[in-house]
């Protein structure tokens, strides 16, 4: 590649059903100029998430990816050159930039990051999704010392973060993920109490086993049929945090939306809300203070899933949604 290149994914096709390689393209573009306010991007280090598929369905918290156009997602860079105030060659940020090698971006629409090692830590643990289940459990879910709480999806990003921080405060804590393997390594690694193959099939009764006494905090990342089994479990006063729907995102949903709402959501007075982590960055620091004082005193564990080149993004993504990962999944340039 020359310095007058850029190497880019498009979204060339948006999927009617399960995303596939066929829906991208990889294009050689021009190096972007950063007009004034803007900074010159090299990424480092692209997120993946389940959010980048919902984002091909339409606006959400943010607007539409539309077809062929750069596939959006979030990233690590380092600043090539700017032309806004308080960022200079060398800075690290985080901001929207794209699945590409470089991005011109507004300075306003960056985040300023600290220089740490592994550099990967920004994307995960002290990143979108360390934070994301800080704030998902500790405000919404609410947790006390001595509760159940209940994580979906927990061996991705969020619910493997969700999982352990439940345990640092206490609680008695049930993982749900898909095959042994994952749930071994939650029960074995991360220290979770339980953990329910939802493989296999049969989740509200491996739940009723798991958690005798009911479920007092569920951590939701999938929505669906697991939602379904949760509900009719919840104590009385429960608190159910809606993160995600990842069970919506990719090929045909559920045929029927979970029964029992709002019936047992009146009966048992819970508290069900969804939340977007941008909401509570104004507390960002005070939540990176404790994710940093876990992480270095070994009470929260690191799982990241790195992939190797630009090229193998669309590949990585689509393994994200069959839930190939354990951890953050990143790809590195």
């Amino acid at each position: 590649m020359s310095s007058s290149t850029n190497r880019q994914i498009l979204l060339v096709e948006k999927p009617s059903g399960k995303l596939g390689p066929e829906h991208f393209g990889m294009v050689e573009g021009a190096m972007p100029e950063p007009k004034d306010g803007e900074a010159l991007l090299r990424v480092r280090y692209i997120s993946l998430d389940a959010a980048n598929r919902a984002w091909m369905h339409g606006a959400t918290y943010r607007s539409a990816v539309e077809a062929n156009s750069v596939m959006a997602g979030g990233a690590i860079a380092e600043v090539v050159s700017s032309k806004a105030p308080g960022l200079a060659a060398g800075d690290i940020v985080f901001g929207d930039t794209g699945w590409q090698e470089f991005a011109a971006v507004p300075a306003k629409h960056l985040t300023k990051m600290p220089k740490l090692e592994p550099m990967t830590h920004l994307l995960s643990v002290f990143g979108i999704a360390g934070l994301t289940a800080y704030f998902g459990l500790l405000e919404v879910g609410k947790p006390k010392e001595g509760e159940t709480v209940v994580v979906s999806a927990a061996a991705g990003s969020v619910g493997s973060i969700v999982g352990q921080i439940a345990k640092i405060k206490g609680c008695r804590v049930i993982g749900i993920a898909g095959g042994a393997d994952k749930c071994n390594w939650l029960t074995s690694e991360l220290g979770f109490d339980a953990a329910i193959d939802y493989k296999d099939g049969a989740v509200f009764k491996a739940l009723r086993a798991a958690a005798p006494k009911g479920i007092d905090v569920y951590f939701d990342n999938v929505g669906g049929d697991i939602l379904e089994a949760c509900l009719p479990q919840m104590n009385n006063y429960g608190r159910i945090a809606c993160c995600g729907a990842i069970s919506q995102y990719d090929g045909a949903p559920s045929a029927h939306g979970p029964r029992g709402v709002p019936g047992l959501i009146v009966v048992k007075r819970l508290v069900m809300q969804g939340f977007i982590v941008m909401d509570y960055m104004k507390d960002s620091q005070r939540a990176l203070a404790d994710l940093q004082g876990w992480v270095k005193s070994g009470k929260l564990k690191v799982q990241e899933d790195i992939i190797d080149g630009l090229e193998n993004t669309p590949k990585a993504l689509i393994g994200l949604l069959a839930g190939e990962n354990r951890g953050k999944r990143m790809v590195k340039l």
